[in-house]
């Protein structure tokens, strides 16, 4: 567990106190506006002696509630110096009041627009609203444990009412949480899978292509076999041209990128004082993730931030017992909350996303996948970040660093391309103010921001470059950080493969979707991103695409010259055109990754091999794209699982240490 507390970090990881927070009274005086922490201590300790919790632990919540400028219950429940359900208890038995540990959701009388503000962003103005509950024999009863309990308001309203005595119950927030959930489950699964449809469904995937797409793509289809049969040499030259524009296009932006690459650092953070900081949630989507739960509970307790500003939502597939087991087998903290989503709709992670986005009541929302190891600094320097820059900056990607980069070919040319993307050419785009197609972890969010433009398409398969587009269009930008978050890449083609098509499906998703009105794009983003909006998410799948084609025209090419055919002005044409998109596009690829490398990095790939296996890597990707082709027909809507490991890498290891 990590806390701020008094001027100073104390995380189970001495070795990142490198954030020093400034104490915000002088000469230990409490401040007049901070004396509330103390007060509400007072009215505690009755109870908390009853729970044999000595006075000075609470004096010790109290300060650190004073320093955090949080509520006293709130640093109580986090510093975890009894169990909930006998702290609600113990406060059932001061007031005589009835108390009780389980609540039945069909009983609760309340409106979705309660349910709303008690689950999510209004949760800290939920003790003023009244909670019913249906009685299985008598009146309506009100639940007392939504929210933060008011005990001196709760000892006024019973001294002038002793009637309500008995008409009012305690239960342990959990218990109340929990019911209200299962309450609201049908509305949010209704709410994920409809309401980005519902409220700018120009901007859903859920139609895979428009009326006048679906014409353009059959029209091409049918037309070019025929133009193949009549002109052969004519359509070959005219459909090279066109293969060539994209290779050239992300040559030259990759090219670009390489010259302003810079080798990473951590630059050291300033101090933060605790009272300063927003809450904070962190969302991570799991689905058969049961192997790599213990890893990463752990890396998540290694997050710096006031543990009573923090809510983690660990959000799972109502039917993914192997997981939800793994979770119920771990010690969570209170911090840590368990969402189960209902089988309602496409299963994605951004659905997932959708529905939990409502449970949540940060400021600032982080989102990881299961096998992240986020650097316990990251939410400090995102949010210090934010700070700086003008509020039109909705959301900072942090880097994703490769860890098991020398366990063969596969990881070394996927941390290569990790290195060229999250230190080369995202921090490019950011600086020019350009489009940026977000990766998938480590995003860090303005919650007003996310709200604003409708959240995650539960629809499109790569959410995250959705988003960093929709962002741009509603006016919005994105930016990058420094501080890593640490994965393994897949070790086995069978494990690769299908997360690049998911990938590779969800850019010509998220390009379809866009591009439905072609001119209205253009003026919303500008030209300079409508420009990388054709590079990044159609070239990039269409030069995948026409790789072995190139390969196979070039190859063709040979075979006549070796069998003394006579190599003529169309030919020599094609032969130069394929040649140099090939030679340039594996050199581009190859100065932008290792013009980001770290000098460890490099002693630790040798360049010499990475050259040798880009060819091959390059034709995986090809297939890669071929295959997304057929499933952004067959299954646009599918969600291919990666599988994930406990990690292996020393460099995990090193950061536990």
């Amino acid at each position: 567990m990590s806390v701020l507390e008094q001027g100073s970090v104390a995380t189970s990881n001495d070795k990142a106190r490198n954030l020093r927070l400034r104490r915000p009274t002088s000469a230990g005086r409490v401040l007049p506006q901070e004396r509330h922490a103390f007060d509400d201590m007072r009215d505690w300790l009755p109870i908390l002696s009853r729970l044999g919790i000595a006075a000075v632990e609470a004096e010790t919540v109290a300060l650190r509630a004073q320093t955090n400028r949080t509520q006293f219950l709130a640093e109580l429940l986090a510093a975890e110096l009894c169990e909930e359900d006998r702290l609600f208890e113990a406060v059932a038995q001061q007031f005589a009041l009835a108390f009780s540990r389980e609540i039945d959701p069909t009983r609760l009388i309340l409106r979705d627009d309660d349910l709303a503000l008690l689950l999510g962003r209004g949760k800290q103005m939920a003790r003023l609203l009244p909670v019913l509950y249906v009685q299985p024999n008598g009146p309506p009863s009100q639940l007392v444990g939504a929210g933060l309990l008011d005990l001196r308001s709760l000892r006024r309203t019973l001294g002038e009412h002793p009637e309500l005595t008995s008409r009012i119950v305690v239960v342990p927030p959990k218990a109340l949480r929990a019911a209200l959930k299962q309450r609201a489950a049908p509305g949010l699964a209704d709410r994920a899978c409809t309401h980005l449809v519902n409220t700018a469904p120009d901007c859903s995937a859920r139609v895979v292509a428009s009326a006048w797409q679906g014409c353009m793509i059959g029209a091409v289809i049918i037309a070019l076999p025929i133009a193949g049969a009549l002109w052969p040499m004519a359509t070959l030259l005219a459909v090279h041209a066109f293969f060539s524009l994209f290779f050239l296009a992300g040559i030259t932006l990759r090219m670009r990128a390489a010259r302003h690459a810079a080798t990473p650092y951590l630059k050291r953070l300033p101090p933060v004082a605790a009272k300063d900081l927003p809450t904070y949630s962190v969302m991570i989507a799991l689905y058969r993730e049961a192997d790599v739960v213990p890893e990463l509970v752990e890396a998540l307790g290694r997050l710096v931030w006031p543990r009573a500003k923090l809510e983690i939502k660990l959000v799972c597939e109502a039917d993914d017992d192997e997981t939800l087991d793994a979770l119920r087998a771990q010690p969570l903290r209170p911090w840590i909350e368990v969402i189960e989503v209902p089988s309602v709709g496409p299963r994605t992670k951004p659905k997932a996303l959708s529905y939990a986005l409502p449970l949540t009541s940060g400021d600032l929302v982080a989102v990881y996948d299961a096998e992240d190891k986020p650097h316990p600094l990251q939410l400090v320097e995102a949010w210090q970040t934010f700070q700086r820059l003008p509020a039109e900056v909705a959301c900072l990607q942090a880097p994703l660093v490769i860890t098991n980069f020398g366990e063969g070919a596969i990881p070394r040319l996927f941390g290569f391309e990790y290195a060229a993307l999250f230190r080369g050419l995202l921090p490019w785009l950011a600086a020019k103010t350009l489009v940026l197609p977000l990766g998938g972890t480590s995003n860090h969010f303005r919650r007003d921001a996310l709200d604003d433009v409708g959240g995650w398409d539960p629809f499109n398969v790569t959410e995250d470059a959705d988003l960093g587009l929709r962002l741009t269009r509603f006016g919005y930008r994105c930016a990058t950080i420094t501080y890593p978050t640490f994965e393994e890449a897949p070790t086995t083609l069978k494990q690769w493969l299908p997360q690049r098509t998911r990938w590779f499906k969800g850019w010509l998703q998220t390009w379809l979707v866009h591009m439905r009105h072609p001119l209205r794009l253009w003026r919303e983003i500008g030209t300079g991103s409508f420009l990388l909006v054709q590079i990044l998410f159609a070239g990039m799948v269409i030069s995948a695409i026409a790789h072995p084609l190139l390969l196979a025209t070039l190859a063709g090419i040979v075979v006549e010259l070796v069998g003394n055919a006579e190599m003529d002005a169309r030919r020599s044409l094609l032969f130069a055109v394929d040649a140099i998109n090939i030679t340039c596009g594996y050199a581009a690829f190859l100065v932008l990754g290792a013009a980001t490398l770290t000098k460890r990095e490099r002693e630790g790939r040798s360049l010499f091999k990475l050259v040798v296996a880009t060819p091959v890597y390059w034709m995986m990707i090809s297939l890669a794209a071929w295959r997304a082709a057929w499933h952004l027909y067959s299954k646009p809507f599918h969600w291919e699982k990666t599988p994930h490991r406990q990690s292996r890498s020393i460099w995990v290891r090193r950061l536990r240490s």
